[in-house]
């Protein structure tokens, strides 16, 4: 009888120190898992380092192995997207290679999927030990504010890191958006989901290339891509201060006709004029953000461009 496969797609940007660590570890799970077959899709997504040499390698040594390199540095979304639709499993799992999505999970979530019935099985950090508080606090609020935005419940804590069924995959690769926000698609897709909680692992070598910047950026990428509450709150604040521009005329007006008293001076024309244009840009910003995803969408650009691939 012909066995399962399971497709193991993990994305990589200067991994060379933590790659040797991961596949260490992702094949005493295959050894565990004997009842599947594994195939493993590394995505080198531009990296400046020596993890496409590193791969190369593993990929010479275990035919199981199989990789693709992109042309520059697209971006993880790209990555995951580009090893979704490289995968050729019946059940096909994303991880990192650093180690924070521990493989020791793998055995537990397929069984989840065979036993209980369900078509995804997802993680999520049951705490942020180890990374800075302001981080965790900031991260803390997006998902709070999203889920009041947003249809699509956001899971806090949620990592990329899941195993899902082929059907599931193949209903992620169908939304071919150009902006990926991958933790609102997995959830958009719907399906039988169950999550695993787990203790926060620290990387297990190398440093992030999630600054903080990067991080609010893709803040935005997610509210933008799964709400359009922005766009009704610039226009209740543009109607907001329509009524308190009026309020303020009348208020002069009677001030004027009764005490006789003359508009006020400068300091505090000036500080009017300074809020109104600061909400006018607030408004106009918020109206650029959706423009411009429209504008990306619309020239149809490839998601990825590869490079190189393996011959397996």
């Amino acid at each position: 009888m012909k066995k399962e496969k399971i497709s193991v797609v993990v994305s990589c940007y200067n991994e060379e120190e933590a790659l040797p660590f991961f596949y260490e570890e992702i094949k005493k799970v295959e050894n565990e898992m004997k009842n599947l077959d594994f195939e493993y899709i590394f995505v080198d997504d531009g990296s400046k380092d020596k993890t496409l040499s590193i791969i190369r390698e593993l990929s010479k040594k275990d035919k199981k192995v199989k990789y693709l390199s992109f042309s520059r540095n697209f971006g993880k979304e790209s990555a995951m997207y580009a090893g979704l639709k490289y995968s050729k499993g019946d059940f096909v799992t994303v991880m990192d290679a650093d180690l924070q999505d521990p493989p020791s999970l793998l055995p537990e979530m397929y069984r989840l999927i065979k036993e209980e019935g369900y078509d995804q099985v997802g993680t999520r950090r049951s705490n942020r030990k180890g990374e800075p508080v302001i981080r965790s606090f900031f991260a803390r609020m997006f998902y709070r504010i999203i889920n009041k935005m947003s249809k699509v419940e956001m899971v806090d804590g949620a990592r990329d890191f899941r195993l899902m069924k082929r059907e599931v995959v193949d209903s992620i690769l169908s939304l071919e958006e150009y902006n990926r926000y991958s933790k609102g698609l997995f959830s958009f897709v719907g399906y039988n989901t169950k999550w695993i909680n787990y203790n926060n692992v620290e990387r297990v070598a190398g440093k992030t290339k999630w600054s903080f910047w990067k991080l609010f950026k893709y803040a935005i990428e997610g509210i933008t891509a799964f709400s359009t509450v922005p766009l009704a709150f610039a226009s209740f604040l543009g109607v907001f201060m329509c009524l308190l521009a009026l309020v303020f005329i009348i208020i002069i007006i009677v001030k004027t006709i009764i005490y006789g008293d003359p508009v006020g001076g400068w300091p505090s024309l000036a500080c009017i004029i300074l809020f109104t244009s600061g909400v006018q840009l607030l408004c106009i910003g918020i109206i650029g953000q959706y423009l411009s995803k429209t504008y990306l969408e619309t020239k149809n650009r490839p998601i990825y461009i590869v490079k190189e691939k393996d011959k397996n």
